[in-house]
C-alpha cells in the first residue's frame, strides 16, 4: 500500500544527503574560471538574442489602431520592449538553451585545447 498520501518527512540522514546533492550541483553549474564565467555570459547573451528574434515574429502580425497608435515610433518601442522581455526570460532561468551552448562552448574549447597540443 502506497503511503506517499501521508507526506512523512524523510528521516533525518536522507535530507542531509538530498541538501548535499542539491549544493554539489549548484556548484557544478557555477563558472569557475574566467573563460566559464564569460562563456556562460554568452551563453546567456545569446538565449536572450534569440528569444528576443521569437518575441519579435509573434508581435509582427499585431495591429495598432486609434490615433495614437502604429508609427515609426511604436515599432522601436515594440523592438526594446521584446528585447528586455526576452533579458528578463533568460536572466530567470531562460528556457534551457544557454545550458545547451554552454556545454557547446566548453566542449569546443577543450577540442580547441587538444588540438593545439
Amino acid at each position: 500500500m502506497d503511503m506517499k498520501f501521508l507526506d512523512v518527512p524523510p528521516p533525518q540522514g536522507q535530507v542531509q544527503r538530498q541538501v548535499q546533492r542539491q549544493v554539489q550541483a549548484q556548484v557544478q553549474n557555477q563558472p569557475a574560471t574566467a573563460f566559464e564565467k564569460k562563456a556562460r555570459e554568452t551563453a546567456e547573451s545569446f538565449e536572450a538574442v534569440f528569444l528576443s528574434q521569437i518575441l519579435k515574429s509573434m508581435s509582427m502580425g499585431i495591429k495598432t489602431d486609434g490615433p495614437f497608435g502604429g508609427g515609426h515610433g511604436e515599432d522601436i518601442f515594440r523592438d526594446v520592449l521584446n528585447e528586455e522581455i526576452a533579458n528578463q526570460i533568460s536572466r530567470n532561468g531562460g528556457i534551457g538553451l544557454s545550458d545547451a551552448v554552454y556545454r557547446e562552448i566548453l566542449k569546443n574549447q577543450e577540442v580547441g585545447n587538444i588540438n593545439a597540443r
